[in-house]
């Protein structure tokens, strides 16, 4: 029971650590986890239904009306970021890798000054409802609003992949479905959270799940730390004295090993943040500047806590589950850690919680998977609805109403292309899109948005050639990387010898763009030059920016 109870979790985690994601074998019902999880859907459809009967424009669908208030939209961003991968991943590393695993963790969250002070109050000032808003302030709107939902709608892709395979190989475990039942089930509770609820359900979801999984980690921590007096000084001599790699696990090894490697992987984690699409929507959920500014503040505060929690989480394992055989694939502790290597929260969670505590940590597993998959589907129906639909198509005079239909029925498409995906990748090695995804998003949503904000210089031409070499740069060197040509694909060695690719792709999408812009000498390019002044205004004053676009 406790090998089951120990696997229950296993698929929503190789996101971070990397491993294969295997086929998992039905097995019998957790009745305590299934039992909160049933709490936490029928909660989540209540708040669902109470959401439909408010939403009644486009911005109550997009952005909840901008009437979520700064603290409010601050654990909304932090339950969009910490997902299972977060809680499992980010453990399971700091658990196997010590430092490592500890300079992995700080890699997901410095990018978060970034969007506090160079993103954040701008994006409210001159956005609207996406990403591309932004974009295309002062250049071609239909040029540029294409670029950036086809980027938008790459990276919501991947990432929407990785979390409904991870979604259905838990429900798999959980109720003992088949997998593609599985994944149906998640992807229809998911299109009835956003085509009925839009943001306004989305929201309180990612602010619900967010307090559970801070209570679920912080009890743990608690539960763990007691065994040590609550030193951390104690906790580091004990896990020096169980860890086979001694002292060497308080200091940089082998992840680090390549500097290079090392430095690509931290520029995509950091810069990749500012350019993810679901979380940059967020900023326009809120009222004013001032509570985006806020809103970033309070989402840093809760994800740092969370992440300090979950490196504890990690070294407390390796004493508390390192020792124990239980825990083991036949009692051998030097072998392979029961349920795989991504387990290490949730054996620590049965270890000092028991069958009760763990039941509660699955459910609150699954309810950040839900909430991600749930802003992602907006996000992407989003791109397709404002900025193709209603923007490039209809010229900015689509009718609000028929808007709506379109992004609900977006949300729908969506939600049917991410069960298909789940399903084709059941059994394929993963782990890469979620490189792949913050590669996309820091190589060609990230230049382009900082220019366009900052560069007076930035022209249509710069910006979507910039862009484009961006996007796909990043794309083909993941292809040609040993992720992908080696693991995947089967080839004897990688043409591209990096994992990560921002350090190549992300400065290349700058140079083109800033090239480009400069030897671009036409009239357009002159009018969008002279607009900078316009956007500067808004963008330092917010005036206007309670307006419709009327640019």
């Amino acid at each position: 029971m406790n090998k089951l109870l120990a696997t229950l979790l296993l698929a929503p985690a190789f996101a971070l650590a990397g491993p294969a994601v295997e086929a998992a074998e039905k097995q019998p019902l957790n009745l305590t986890a299934i039992a909160m999880f049933f709490v936490f859907v029928a909660g989540t459809l209540m708040i669902t239904w109470w959401a439909a009967r408010r939403t009644k424009s486009a911005s109550d669908f997009y952005t909840a009306g901008g009437g979520i208030t700064g603290f409010q939209n601050g654990l909304a961003i932090a339950g969009d970021y910490m997902s299972a991968a977060t809680l499992l991943g980010l453990s399971s590393m700091v658990f196997a890798k010590g430092y490592d695993g500890l300079v992995y963790t700080v890699g997901f969250f410095v990018g978060w000054p970034v969007v506090t002070f160079l993103i954040a109050e701008r994006l409210r000032n001159l956005g609207k409802y996406t990403f591309a808003d932004i974009a295309s302030y002062r250049l071609d709107q239909k040029k540029i609003r294409t670029f950036a939902a086809f980027g938008s709608l790459t990276v919501v892709c991947f990432y929407l992949i990785v979390q409904m395979v991870g979604a259905g190989q838990l429900i798999k475990l959980l109720f003992g479905l088949d997998y593609p039942v599985a994944v149906m089930v998640v992807g229809v509770v998911m299109m009835l959270y956003v085509t009925f609820g839009g943001m306004i359900a989305t929201t309180w979801v990612q602010i619900i799940k967010a307090v559970l999984l801070l209570a679920g980690g912080t009890t743990l921590a608690i539960l763990a730390m007691s065994q040590f007096g609550f030193s951390y000084e104690t906790l580091a001599q004990r896990a020096i004295e169980v860890h086979k790699g001694g002292q060497g696990i308080m200091a940089p090894g082998s992840m680090l090993a390549d500097p290079v490697n090392a430095a690509s992987m931290s520029l995509g984690l950091v810069f990749g943040i500012a350019g993810l699409p679901h979380i940059l929507m967020r900023f326009f959920t809120v009222p004013n500047a001032r509570e985006a500014r806020k809103s970033v503040f309070v989402a840093t505060g809760f994800i740092g806590f969370f992440f300090i929690v979950v490196c504890t989480m990690g070294f407390a394992a390796m004493v508390i589950v390192g020792t124990n055989p239980q825990y083991f694939v036949d009692g051998d502790l030097a072998g392979k850690i029961a349920g795989g290597g991504n387990m290490v929260a949730m054996h620590l969670a049965h270890a000092v919680g028991g069958n009760l505590f763990l039941g509660f940590l699955s459910a609150v597993a699954f309810a950040t998977i839900l909430a991600v998959v749930s802003g992602l589907a907006l996000a992407g129906a989003s791109s397709i609805s404002h900025d193709i639909y209603a923007n490039v198509i209809c010229g900015g005079k689509a009718d609000e109403k028929t808007e709506i239909k379109v992004s609900k029925i977006s949300a729908i498409v969506l939600g049917v292309l991410a069960i298909i995906l789940g399903i084709l990748f059941e059994k394929m090695n993963v782990a890469f899109l979620v490189g792949l995804t913050f590669g996309i998003a820091a190589s060609a949503n990230f230049p382009i948005l900082i220019l366009s904000m900052y560069w007076k210089d930035l022209t249509t031409r710069g910006a979507l050639l910039g862009g484009f070499t961006g996007l796909i740069s990043a794309v083909l060197m993941v292809v040609l990387s040993p992720s992908v040509w080696v693991t995947v694909l089967g080839h004897e060695s990688a043409i591209f010898p990096y994992e990560h690719p921002a350090l190549f792709s992300m400065p290349l999408a700058f140079l083109v763009s800033i090239v480009v812009s400069l030897l671009d000498q036409s009239a357009a390019a002159k009018r969008e030059r002279a607009a900078f002044d316009d956007q500067f205004v808004r963008a330092q004053t917010g005036i206007g920016a309670a307006a419709a676009n009327d640019h």
